[in-house]
């Protein structure tokens, strides 16, 4: 179950970029927001999907043990 955590982790690091990422273009253009939010929340959806991957395969490992 720790390695799952660890896939926790990185998406963590990863959705926080992705957020960061978005207050920054938004405070540089504020007319581009509703563009860039959309595709920020594709990005934030792809990441999560990933973290919930990683779980799923840890609990398959774990019923095989």
């Amino acid at each position: 179950m720790g390695l799952a955590a660890a896939g926790f982790a990185g998406a963590g690091v990863g959705i926080g970029y992705i957020f960061g990422k978005m207050i920054e273009a938004v405070a540089r253009q504020p007319e581009a927001e509703a563009r860039v939010g959309k595709y920020m929340w594709i990005g934030f959806a792809l990441v999560e999907a990933i973290a919930l991957y990683g779980l799923v395969i840890a609990f398959i490992i774990m019923g095989k043990g």
